[in-house]
């Protein structure tokens, strides 16, 4: 996790909630809902399990709930359903009349923590001495904090998933070489597409304090973390061949955090919002493989059951950080809350926000021109 200050000290579910009935749990949380009325709202990420989502206020991805948080001014509580990233972004774009929560201070993202802010600001004077001052940073809105105040305060700004190629082209204007952030997959996967070769990338290790490459550093245009989703990296090519196998009409669309040979030998590639607005709109009876996170994947195959829809791999399992958000934290977080004692408040350092927010900035100006 990144640097923050927790109003409160974090503390532990307590166990009495473990005993209670799911319809018990159910029935309280609705309870506290009608009774906070508009002082609360609950986002939940597309990933959270349905116990969860069946409460959310608002459905979608980490950006955008964030941004829905600030939008309600009404909204005194936000008990961010999502990890701690996700309710870092709210906290910095929400007044300070508005409270940001986390039912469970143990949702982290393992990609967002392979990105720590102590090895960046090692990295960052290394690959200057190589490169001179020709290197700009962009960091998915998957990093913490810390690492999106770092971009901000060296010129660079956020990507989302949805807006990555615009901002890599953004990047590139201002200059010849981007360093991007955590997740090597997107990085690789949006700049191949933008028709960047891929021994023109190199993988920094924040390990070894080393370029990982076997070219020349005046070949290099990007320099990727070497960072990953668990979930994504755990599709193969192996799946991809045994749905052309077993399932040789079925489509399959992933999430560009996969692998480039993933993406490579899938049908479509791309956001999360965009798999499900994919799904969405394709004709019934259509089949497809999907992947992407396991409590997503279900979802839409409830949702369509007109269609056929599998995961890529049957065999995976959900995020685990975000399958920490459960029945007995929400309802812990809500009741504390209308008892006055909330826990688990999440609440970023002021000066840390201020650049990170202009991370942020960035990022959302160049997708106002965008629609212009």
């Amino acid at each position: 996790m990144s640097i923050t200050s927790l109003l409160q000290q974090t503390s532990l579910l307590p166990e009495h909630y473990r005993a209670l009935s799911k319809k018990d749990m159910e029935s309280r949380i609705l309870a506290i809902k009608k009774k906070l009325g508009s002082k609360l709202f609950i986002p939940g990420h597309h990933y959270q399990k349905d116990e969860v989502i069946q409460f959310a206020d608002a459905t979608g991805d980490s950006l955008q709930l964030a941004q829905l948080s600030a939008a309600n001014k009404e909204a005194e509580h936000i008990v961010f359903c999502g990890v701690h990233f996700m309710a870092e972004t709210a906290d910095m774009l929400t007044t300070e009349q508005q409270h940001v929560y986390l039912p469970d201070m143990r949702a982290g993202c393992s990609m967002a923590d392979m990105a720590d802010i102590y090895q960046t600001e090692q990295a960052w004077p290394i690959l200057q001495e190589l490169f001179g001052d020709t290197i700009i940073p962009l960091t998915y809105v998957n990093s913490t904090a810390a690492i999106k105040a770092f971009t901000g305060r060296h010129g660079g700004a956020c990507v989302t998933s949805s807006n990555a190629k615009e901002m890599v082209k953004w990047a590139f204007t201002q200059k010849p070489r981007i360093f991007f952030l955590p997740d090597q997959h997107l990085g690789r996967n949006t700049a191949y597409d933008l028709g960047i070769p891929l021994e023109n990338m190199a993988v920094w290790n924040p390990h070894t304090n080393m370029l990982e490459t076997d070219q020349p550093p005046e070949n290099i245009q990007v320099i990727l973390w070497k960072g990953h989703c668990s979930v994504h990296e755990g599709f193969t090519v192996q799946h991809t061949e045994l749905i052309r196998q077993v399932h040789p009409n079925m489509r399959i669309i992933v999430h560009p955090e996969c692998n480039c040979e993933v993406v490579a030998a899938a049908d479509d590639a791309g956001s999360t919002k965009y798999i499900i607005d994919t799904i969405n709109k394709a004709p019934s009876g259509s089949a497809w493989a999907i992947g992407t996170e396991m409590n997503l994947v279900n979802r839409m195959i409830k949702q369509h059951p007109d269609k056929q829809i599998i995961s890529l791999n049957e065999n995976f399992c959900p995020c685990l950080t975000m399958n920490r958000i459960d029945l007995p934290h929400l309802l812990w977080s809500l009741e504390s809350i209308e008892k006055g004692q909330p826990h688990n408040r999440i609440q970023v350092d002021a000066h840390i926000a201020e650049e990170a927010r202009s991370s942020l900035e960035r990022m959302l100006l160049k997708a106002s021109e965008q629609m212009l």
